[in-house]
């Protein structure tokens, strides 16, 4: 087996942070582009650091140019856009259909993202509609010219953030008490830990499947078992 090279969008996320921990201890990968717009100190060996502007298509280009699988948990929050919907949609819509068409350009086969569980194009509610319009837009592309999309959708994720969130502690600490109650067709809001959605993106981009592949709950955890 070839050692592989892996670029990271989105590592100084939850989601992105353990992903990292993970690609850097897995041998599959042996480069890890982490690609971002502010310096990132870490010194590991595997990591080449790749700083760009991500209105400048060709800077982004340029830094996932060579490699073989892209994972992308990139996102904002409406605290950070301060409400700003198109600030919002630049980052978590405008970004990751600019990287997949990249990876088509650049022969990159394998795109694996954060999604969210009740993505729809139709949704009245902002969030669920503009991840729902990302998934529809991805898996087209992904069907005329990637050789693999695997697409995540947790729930609510359970894991340390970087940046506070007021109340989501103890959202997180409801959700782990009804999640027992959460059966049948209502599995899929069951709470997951970071790591785990992590885990099963390594796994996923592994795999010789091809097509593409969306994971609610039972199939996030079906991959890291």
């Amino acid at each position: 087996m070839s050692a592989k090279t892996a670029a990271l969008l989105g590592a100084t996320g939850m989601i992105g942070s353990y992903l990292l921990e993970q690609l850097l201890n897995d041998p599959w990968f042996d480069t890890i582009r982490v690609i971002v717009r502010r310096p990132f100190a870490n010194s590991h060996p595997k990591i080449e650091v790749k700083l760009v502007d991500f209105n400048d298509y060709e800077s982004l280009k340029l830094a996932i140019d060579g490699s073989d699988v892209l994972f992308c948990a990139i996102g904002t929050t409406q605290k950070k856009v301060k409400g700003d919907k198109e600030l919002y949609r630049k980052v978590d819509f405008d970004i990751p259909v600019k990287a997949e068409k990249i990876c088509e350009e650049t022969g990159c086969k394998k795109f694996v993202i954060v999604s969210s569980v009740g993505a729809n194009s139709q949704s009245g509610n902002f969030y669920l509609k503009l991840k729902g319009e990302l998934e529809s837009v991805l898996e087209q592309m992904g069907l005329e010219g990637m050789e693999s999309v695997h697409i995540m959708q947790p729930s609510m994720l359970l894991g340390n953030r970087k940046e506070k969130r007021p109340g989501e502690k103890i959202v997180q600490g409801a959700m782990r008490f009804i999640s027992f109650i959460l059966a049948g067709s209502l599995r899929k809001y069951k709470p997951i830990h970071g790591k785990v959605v992590a885990a099963a993106m390594l796994n996923a981009a592994k795999t010789d499947k091809k097509g593409v592949f969306r994971y609610g709950y039972d199939e996030i955890m079906a991959m890291t078992s």
